[in-house]
């Protein structure tokens, strides 16, 4: 048994996790683990930013008007990889949830980088601080090596997945308007640990919002 086995980091969280309203999902995945396997090897770290989506009710999500082959797997099983690209440029990772059918998801905006640093060093680049390595959606998705190949993924996989953090210790979780969007721009739908400095964007401190 390995020490990763030990830790327990390599068993997936389980899809009834997934299975909920996605606010609660956006606030519960702070502190758990995100972990990517490629034939490189292993990398990962502790999710410390989310957003959540819900088509439903939300004009800033993708399938407000609708499925179309691009949002496709936001309607899929929760539990699912939602990747898409931003502006042509970026690949952003959401984790699809609630019931299977329904358009909601939680975007991925940040880690605090845990496993396989060097490996993520190598993909980000020469003259990259650790701090810089998986802050923000896009840089997270580079240093873990995910594009839209990886769009519909199962995180119950063994390529891609989310686990609860070993010796996990409560976090300072604050809510926030969400980053980057021009409707519904003032709802508290975006978690982040207070002081964390790879929190992207704008950074956090405890008591500059309240909850949703």
């Amino acid at each position: 048994m390995t020490g990763l086995e030990e830790a327990g980091i390599l068993t997936p969280l389980p899809r009834a996790f997934y299975d909920r309203p996605t606010l609660e999902v956006a606030r519960d995945l702070i502190g758990k683990t995100l972990l990517r396997r490629t034939a490189e090897g292993l990398a990962g770290g502790v999710i410390v930013e989310t957003e959540a989506y819900v088509a439903a009710i939300d004009p800033a999500a993708h399938a407000y008007r609708g499925k179309t082959p691009r949002n496709a797997s936001m309607f899929a099983r929760p539990g699912t990889a939602y990747i898409y690209r931003s502006y042509g440029v970026h690949y952003c990772l959401n984790v699809v949830t609630e019931t299977e059918g329904v358009a909601a998801a939680v975007l991925l905006r940040a880690i605090r980088p845990t496993v396989g640093l060097d490996l993520m060093r190598r993909r980000r680049g020469p003259g990259i601080s650790d701090r810089d390595l998986a802050r923000g959606p896009g840089r997270l998705c580079q240093a873990l090596a995910l594009t839209t190949a990886d769009d519909g993924a199962d995180l119950l996989g063994d390529a891609l997945w989310i686990t609860e953090t070993p010796d996990a210790r409560p976090l300072p979780i604050v809510a926030t308007p969400r980053i980057g969007i021009t409707q519904a721009a003032d709802w508290l739908w975006r978690f982040a640990v207070a002081g964390e400095p790879h929190v992207s964007a704008r950074g956090v401190r405890s008591g500059t919002a309240g909850r949703e």
